[in-house]
């Protein structure tokens, strides 16, 4: 039997606060939080900040304080101002920046250690560490996944938007096996025909037509029931693939999946699925599909935090803030760990550490999260 030891940052945190690991005569530590604290997402970063007071008070050690600078948006000033005052109140360790734009520009700031929630680029990057709920842990979770459900022929469905490049960046360097791509047009009045095209729609179409002639002058009962079931059908054939996974969110992967539908994509022999959707409640409404299955953090726990956050703020958070909490559950742990941070090394675990969002890997420089995999059925969210 495999020992896998996995280290409960959220959930052993209070025995931290005795004497695991730690030294009477520990220096405070300080950490930083850049974030949009006015302007237009002004409501992200103070709800940013409202997280890590909840993580605070969870840690409960008065040794741990949380400098708040206001990086604003777009704005480099703003931001070298921040980040040259948290220095200089001798913050070693910040969480933030929220963007992956930002990060070029932090990059001289080499003596300094930042934590960022985006999930653009999962991995230890000269002085910046990204913990967001990565598309390479979403692939492959979700190749894991239609690998178990005996699927061999997936198409993996994307827009052609702005975020091209990059979506078929990172499934190069996954290289997976028996898996097609497919681009498709953000505009649902073209996307509807490269569907069509994908899904040898006419052909299909075609197919039970011819079908349907074969028997329409015949009056013998094996040949009147033959036509009454080809009179049920709309297409006849299948398609040449039986799974797809859809990399897109919100009306986009609405027209998507109602364009599969309308195309008659046979839902008993085609799995359906799509990227992290955050337990968005508007799918309950999405009757287009009947199994919808997507990768997404840990329920049980986001549901926590989303209740205990409400309770103490009496409003929702944004979703991008359970990735605070879980930094700074991260930084503390590392602090308690090696006695201090001095280096971005220091967060280069052996072992996984369990968080909130679920369970982290640092391995070869990389950050993933094994997630886990759920459907909605019922107005629920159902973990498989």
């Amino acid at each position: 039997m495999k020992n896998k030891f996995f280290l409960l940052i959220f959930y052993i945190i209070f025995f931290f606060n005795s004497n695991l690991l730690t030294d009477e005569n520990n220096k405070t530590l300080q950490v930083g939080l850049l974030a949009p604290l006015s302007g237009p997402y002004s409501e992200i970063g103070n709800s940013l900040l409202y997280s890590l007071q909840l993580a605070l008070e969870e840690i409960n050690d008065n040794k741990v304080t949380i400098v708040p600078r206001d990086s604003g948006f777009n704005n480099k000033d703003k931001l070298d101002l921040a980040v040259k005052d948290m220095r200089a109140s001798g913050v070693k360790t910040i969480i933030g920046p929220t963007t992956f734009e930002e990060f070029d520009h932090i990059k001289k700031y080499s003596d300094l250690i930042f934590i960022s929630p985006s999930n653009i680029n999962p991995e230890f990057s000269n002085n910046i560490i990204s913990i967001g709920v990565s598309l390479e842990s979403q692939l492959n979770a979700l190749i894991k996944f239609i690998k178990k459900q005996k699927k061999t022929r997936t198409i993996v469905m994307y827009p052609k938007n702005q975020y091209v490049d990059l979506v078929e960046k990172k499934l190069n360097n996954l290289n997976l096996k028996n898996v097609k791509k497919f681009t498709y047009s953000p505009n649902p009045e073209i996307l509807t025909g490269e569907i069509e095209i994908l899904t040898n729609y006419s052909q299909r179409k075609k197919n039970l037509e011819l079908r349907k002639k074969m028997f329409e002058d015949k009056e013998d009962d094996q040949s009147i029931k033959e036509l009454e079931r080809l009179d049920q059908l709309y297409t006849l054939g299948n398609v040449n693939f039986d799974s797809v996974i859809i990399i897109d969110f919100g009306s986009n992967l609405k027209s998507v999946l109602t364009s599969l539908v309308y195309t008659d994509v046979n839902q008993d022999k085609v799995l359906f699925t799509t990227i992290n959707q955050w337990f968005d409640e508007s799918i309950f409404y999405e009757n287009t599909i009947q199994d919808l299955y997507y990768p997404s953090v840990n329920y049980k726990e986001f549901k926590k935090y989303n209740d205990k956050y409400f309770k103490k703020f009496k409003k929702y958070p944004n979703e991008i803030t359970i990735l605070a909490y879980d930094a700074l559950g991260l930084i503390y742990y590392a602090w308690k760990k090696n006695g201090k941070i001095s280096s971005i090394n220091d967060f280069s675990f052996k072992n996984k550490i369990k968080g909130k969002i679920g369970t982290f890997s640092f391995k070869d420089g990389k950050v993933t999260q094994e997630l886990d995999i759920y459907k909605t059925d019922k107005k629920k969210f159902i973990k498989f």
